[in-house]
């Protein structure tokens, strides 16, 4: 069923960008917004829909425990930004290494010439 509506000129660009920043339609833009409007789409109930169909998954939980098994510690030991700090620290010191022993290969290759 088409619907008209007059809006002023100002809510009408606003109606444009925010539809163009999201990507649909004005029309969709403005049914979404009623649906909202009207309770018929409630984010907060498709956020508790998500959180039912997954189980187990806590916000940031996730993360900082792969981060801490990822160096070898185990969940809930350390702080994160200690064990990224561990994680980035090794790292460096065998990336380091590897360049010491290329720089060595090529000064031997350069030596032998």
């Amino acid at each position: 069923m088409a619907v008209s509506v007059r809006l002023d000129p100002l809510l009408e660009k606003e109606l444009e960008l925010a539809a163009k920043r999201l990507g649909v339609s004005k029309s969709q833009f403005i049914v979404t917004a009623l649906e909202q409007a009207l309770g018929r789409k409630n984010p907060y109930e498709l956020y508790l829909s998500v959180q039912e169909a997954t189980p187990g998954y806590a916000l940031g939980t996730d993360t900082a425990q792969a981060v801490r098994l990822a160096a070898g510690g185990a969940a809930g030991t350390g702080s994160t930004s200690d064990t990224i700090r561990q994680m980035l620290q090794q790292r460096h010191q065998a990336e380091s290494q590897d360049w010491l022993l290329r720089k060595g290969a090529g000064g031997a290759e350069e030596g032998a010439a």
